[in-house]
């Protein structure tokens, strides 16, 4: 990989899974950049393809799924490299955190062992250097008395800290890319944000590159450098996450925002909500898929759909046939 190549350059990703009903498009031609270091935000309603294009990444994408276009990671293609060298690099290299702890832990396999058993694998560390590093990583990510709860199994440790456990399993290989697939949903608001401000503690100190997962846009405003809005598998707008907050083109971003529960409105005020319900992916109609239910639909919106085009620079990507130009919708 040269210095000018980023980490991560995925493009035209598709994926289509065969159905009793059709095929579905999963995703539709995703194109996304990453640099070292580098925090990209993906963002959407549920449905709307950013697991799926997390778990592509990372080879764990259903089994029955067709993937298609390109998964560049360090100057290789992760769709091409045969099985055995792209186990190498998931797990190792590249690193992720699910959602839910409980469908990551073996709730009959301790705590140490979990967290050690990848460098055991990928470093070739020996049991008792495996188990070292387990405590160093437990007490990196918070867990109290590591030294003791390392004998712990999962059932032991609450939402919040079997969640850091998984954040250890994750750096356990020292990855160069960390995906955080919706890591904090469901945790209570507290946890969540000592969660995410770990992550990024930790992102910033070994200067990985970071793909944060979330539905609320509130998530990443803070912690990403870019961010990335999908919508029936595509991406839709893309920019630099000051720019997406002050001057967002796409409807659909723009819907988003404004379902955002904002502390200067009235009590007892009714939130914001995206009218409709998300498209069929098997049934894709021509067209804009978030049109049905835009307010500011226009002919042009259903004739084709529309293609990314830059806002100014080519910093600030959307496709969106009727854009929005508001400024400041979230201060």
């Amino acid at each position: 990989m040269s210095e000018s190549s980023p980490l991560l350059d995925v493009r035209g990703l598709r994926c289509v899974i065969p159905t009793p009903r059709g095929e579905v498009q999963v995703l539709s031609g995703v194109d996304v950049s990453l640099e070292k270091g580098q925090t990209l935000g993906l963002v959407g309603e549920s449905g709307s393809g950013k697991s799926m294009f997390a778990r592509s990444i990372m080879g764990i994408s259903p089994p029955h799924a067709r993937l298609e276009g390109e998964i560049n990671f360090a100057g290789q293609d992760l769709l091409t490299l045969p099985k055995k060298a792209a186990r190498r690099v998931w797990g190792k290299r590249i690193g992720m955190v699910f959602q839910d702890p409980m469908t990551s832990l073996n709730p009959v396999v301790r705590i140490g062992r979990q967290v050690g058993e990848a460098a055991e694998k990928h470093l070739g560390l020996s049991r008792q250097q495996a188990r070292k590093r387990a405590i160093d990583l437990l007490e990196l990510v918070g867990i109290p008395e590591p030294a003791k709860r390392h004998r712990s199994y999962p059932h032991e440790f609450s939402g919040g800290m079997r969640q850091r456990v998984t954040i250890a399993m994750a750096l356990a290989c020292e990855p160069d890319l960390l995906i955080a697939d919706e890591a904090t949903t469901a945790l209570d608001v507290t946890v969540q944000r000592q969660i995410l401000d770990l992550v990024k503690s930790i992102q910033t100190d070994r200067q990985m590159a970071m793909i944060l997962v979330s539905h609320d846009l509130g998530v990443v405003s803070d912690r990403c450098d870019d961010v990335a809005v999908m919508y029936a598998g595509r991406i839709v707008e893309k920019s630099p996450t000051d720019r997406l907050f002050s001057d967002h083109r796409h409807r659909y971003t723009e819907a988003l925002l404004q379902a955002i529960p904002r502390f200067d409105t009235p009590k007892h005020s009714h939130l914001a909500a995206i009218e409709g319900k998300p498209p069929n992916l098997a049934a894709l109609s021509t067209g804009c898929p978030f049109a049905p239910r835009c307010a500011h639909e226009i002919d042009a919106c259903t004739e084709a759909m529309p293609p990314m085009r830059s806002a100014e620079d080519e910093l600030h990507w959307f496709a969106c046939a009727n854009p929005s130009r508001s400024k400041e919708l979230l201060s």
